[in-house]
């Protein structure tokens, strides 16, 4: 028995729609003006985290409740309703607040 010829896949293996998928959901995709009040609940979210994530963190019921918060205040805010892509607006802000912390502790 003969055994079937795999088919040839163009481009390593990754489909036409992988490849381009960054490019579609990011098209005309400049945000940078974020509120305020959002990039400081981002920043928050990211220090509370990384709070949980020290060894031996101190309340952490305090924390998780904390992020749970601030999570729904990022979910819920406004400014998605404004935004052509949300998915890749908030992965702007989420690099944006990262930068602004980073920022903040030099």
């Amino acid at each position: 028995m003969a055994a079937c010829p795999r088919p040839r896949l163009r481009g390593r293996g990754v489909s036409e729609v992988t490849r381009n998928s960054n490019k579609r959901s990011n098209a005309g995709m400049d945000v940078t003006d974020f509120p305020d009040d959002l990039v400081q609940t981002q920043a928050a979210c990211h220090a509370t985290y990384d709070a949980l994530a020290a060894p031996r963190p101190r309340d952490t019921t305090a924390l998780r409740r904390r992020l749970l918060l601030l999570s729904v205040r990022l979910w819920w805010h406004p400014y998605w309703e404004t935004v052509s892509s949300v998915p890749a607006a908030r992965s702007a802000l989420r690099h944006l607040a990262r930068a602004h912390g980073a920022v903040r502790a030099a």
